[in-house]
Order: structure tokens, then sequence, then C-alpha cells
């Protein structure tokens, strides 16, 4: 299965915000990778690079690598409406995005990897593709024997709440309500930059 499992604050601080979630090392040290950081004279980046530099946040964030990324973004320019916003409903639609965003799991990678393990259910089905798509109305919930898992316990209890996914922490069950609007999704991410890009 595809993945990046290379570092993550080393990514994080190239783009200057924590991606991957709360990172105490990134906390440490918020200025560019590399031996002399913020003193390493820089210069301007391109149209191109700024928009290059936009797709790859964006892969890092959601945990996907250039043939799968390239694949969704086909598959939103054949959908109605906006391309980038498409793109981000999609990515926002993915299994182990949603169960990152219930609060079952710390980060996108540690949901990914409840879901390839089979620790979550799908309509009350397992499922163990961490890219399947959710649809509005979908439930998703933790196995029942997985329930009991510390990594599980411990990110419920400090969940945030989004208001396109109802979450019932006791019984560890969610249900994906609606397709969120571009405004509720907190990532700072500039779509059109991705569109200008795979436009060329």
């Amino acid at each position: 299965m595809a993945r990046y499992t290379g570092p993550t604050t080393k990514i994080a601080r190239r783009f200057g915000e924590p991606i991957f979630g709360t990172d105490k090392d990134f906390e440490k040290r918020n200025f560019p990778p590399g031996q002399h950081g913020l003193a390493r004279k820089r210069k301007k980046t391109s149209e191109y690079g700024t928009q290059l530099r936009e797709k790859q946040k964006v892969k890092y964030t959601y945990g996907l690598l250039e043939r799968q990324f390239r694949n969704t973004y086909e598959k939103a320019s054949h959908m109605k409406g906006q391309k980038g916003e498409n793109l981000l409903i999609l990515l926002e639609s993915r299994l182990d995005n949603i169960v990152y965003r219930m609060g079952i799991a710390p980060t996108r990678a540690a949901a990914r990897q409840l879901v390839s393990h089979c620790h979550i259910m799908l309509n009350g089905i397992v499922c163990n593709i961490p890219s399947a798509q959710v649809k509005p109305g979908d439930v998703v919930a933790v196995r029942e024997r997985s329930k009991s898992l510390e990594v599980i316990q411990n990110c419920v209890a400090s969940a945030p709440k989004y208001s396109w996914i109802e979450f019932d922490s006791k019984a560890l069950t969610g249900k994906y309500l609606n397709v969120p609007v571009r405004e509720e999704i907190p990532e700072n991410i500039n779509e059109q930059l991705i569109v200008e890009l795979y436009s060329k």
C-alpha cells in the first residue's frame, strides 16, 4: 500500500505549517529546514513553484502520493461545480479522513492504520480501504472488539466537532451527514492554485 513514510516534521517545516497535526518538534523549530534555516537567502518563488508547493502540501496533508492525487483531481474535474472545491470534497470524503475528523484517531496516518487493520466498519461492514469514498448518510463505527483500544479512547475525549459529522462518543459511532461547504473545511489550502497547475 503506497504511502509516505518519511520524516513528518521536516515536511511540516518546509511548508511552515503543522500539516500532520500537533507536533512538539515543529513548535520548537518552526522555521525552514536546512543548515542555515531562516538566514539562508531564498530566491523568489515562481508562479509554477507556488502552485506546485500548494499541491505538495495538500498531498502530504491528506496522505496521498502523486498518482492517487492526480486520479482524484481527474474525478473532481468531471463533477459538476468548481474543480477545486470538488477536489477538497473528495479528499474530505475519504474513509481515513472521516475517521480522523470524528476524533477516533489523532492524525490521518493513524486513522489510515486503524482502517487498514480492520478496526473500522462502514455501514455495518468491516472496511480496510482507507481511500473508500464515504457518502452522505453513511455510518462509520469502531468495530466492537476494537472499542477498548487505548489510542481510540485517548483521542475521543478531546475530539473537535464538525457540523457535517454526527458522532456518538459512547457508542463510537458516527454519521456523515452532508458534504462540507468550503468555508467549513479548516485546512489552510488555496485549491485554485492546484487547478491552475493541472490546467497547464
